[in-house]
Formats: C-alpha cells, structure tokens, sequence
C-alpha cells in the first residue's frame, strides 16, 4: 500500500501541469470573449467590450495570462496578478449580489483566484516553458 501511495504522489507534478494547463485554457476563452466575441461575445449582444475599461482590462489579464499560464512561461508572478484580479472581480462583481457564491454566480471567480494563487507559490508543474528553462540553467551551471 505505501508503494501505491508513493507512485501516486510521484504524479503530483504532472496533475499539477494538466490542472494549469486546462484551467489556462479555460480562463483564456473567458478574455477571449470579451475582446474578440470568440467563441461567443458578450452577452446580451454577442459584442465586445471597451478595451479602454476595467472591462477591457479583465479581457487582456484573461486573454493573455491565460496564454501564459497556458504554456507555463513565468507562472508565478503571472498567477499571482491574476489571482488579484479574480479576487477583485468577486469582490466587485459577486459579493455584494449575495454572501453565498453558489448564488452570486462567484464560483469560477473563487475557484480561479485559488487556483492561482496556489500555481502562484508551487509554480508550472510538468508541461512548462518554465520547468524547461529550469532545466536548462541547471544544465548549462554544470
């Protein structure tokens, strides 16, 4: 059982890559939408928003440190701006609807500050421009 339980804490690196991975492509659509109403644009009209606006704002973060996130190149520091936005747009957005997420549609907003906020202190994980670039400085000192 102790085997079992070491080979599969030995997978932590990978879980932890596909979970940046697939939330980064997740958060991605979510900028994507508000700059280029792909796959949908905004709701009510299906359009854009300001790229001048907090708004506008949101969408380049989302669009752009998803990207980042989604290919691992500086996790941390891109995380941990991105959790900061995620915590404001709850805060500005959800909370003051209701106190409880499941009714103020805050979930995704929760989930993905935590999310990055924990990539943020652990890093990329496998997968990553970063754990490459590691590699190759560990490489190239020896």
């Amino acid at each position: 059982m102790k085997n079992l339980i070491e080979k599969w804490q030995s997978f932590s690196p990978y879980f932890q890559g596909l979970l940046r991975i697939f939330a980064a492509f997740m958060f991605t659509t979510a900028g994507t939408m508000k700059l280029f109403a792909f796959p949908m644009g905004i709701p009510p009209n299906n359009g854009t928003v300001q790229l001048i606006s907090q708004m506008g704002l949101a969408g380049v973060l989302e669009t752009f440190g998803g990207l980042l996130l989604l290919l691992g190149l500086y996790t941390r520091p891109v995380a941990f701006i991105l959790a900061g936005e995620m915590a404001v747009a709850y805060f500005q957005a959800h909370f003051p609807q209701n106190f409880w997420p499941i009714i103020n549609g805050g979930q995704p907003a929760i989930l993905y500050c935590f999310i990055w906020l924990f990539l943020s202190a652990a890093g990329a994980g496998a997968f990553s421009i970063d754990s490459l670039l590691k590699k190759r400085a560990i490489a190239t000192q020896h």
